[in-house]
């Protein structure tokens, strides 16, 4: 039995549960909806306060879906009760952050400045205190599409392990490697 597959998933008050007849799960709460579609195989069935998920047999296949789906639907019901927020910080002399409307604007070192659009699920706060790193703040209910978001933000200049600047998860380790000059023994 997949030990994260057998765990029912408790629906917390506020949030709404249901499955229709061509395995479709859509959970309502506070802070929106979500909508999965489950494979055939998988059997997933709402009781008093719990969502439970099971499978047919034991092949590999359908070990491998039951977990899968248990942890999609659990992501979407924290998700809809209270929403996920993923922090990044830009470590680096000039780079800014401002956030308007869907519009993300980076200056990360470049000739230019990046521009990106957002998706209209995900709600984005950047902030610039002084003496510190500017920080960008996302909100979701979808954990996958805020977790896509964050990781193409990252990638625009990922953290360099010589001087550690770019753009980092808060509180992200950044493995430091010694320079030109500390091979030098003399």
């Amino acid at each position: 039995m997949s030990r994260i597959g057998k765990l029912p998933i408790n629906i917390p008050a506020g949030v709404n549960v249901s499955v229709d007849s061509a395995n479709n799960v859509t959970v309502k709460g506070p802070k929106g909806q979500l909508q999965q579609v489950v494979d055939k195989d998988i059997q997933v069935t709402v009781e008093k306060d719990a969502v439970v998920v099971s499978r047919p047999t034991d092949n590999k296949r359908h070990r491998a879906l039951h977990g899968l789906y248990r942890s999609l639907i659990n992501n979407m019901v924290v998700g809809v009760s209270t929403g996920y927020t993923i922090v990044l910080e830009l470590v680096g002399v000039g780079f800014r952050a401002e956030a308007k409307g869907q519009m993300l604007e980076l200056n990360l070192g470049y000739s230019h400045n990046i521009f990106l659009e957002l998706p209209i699920e995900v709600t984005v706060e950047a902030k610039s205190d002084k003496k510190s790193n500017p920080k960008v703040t996302l909100f979701s209910t979808d954990k996958q599409l805020i977790g896509h978001v964050a990781a193409k933000i990252r990638s625009l200049r990922k953290p360099e392990p010589y001087k550690g600047k770019g753009v980092r998860f808060l509180g992200e380790e950044v493995r430091r490697k010694a320079g030109k000059s500390a091979s030098k023994g003399k």
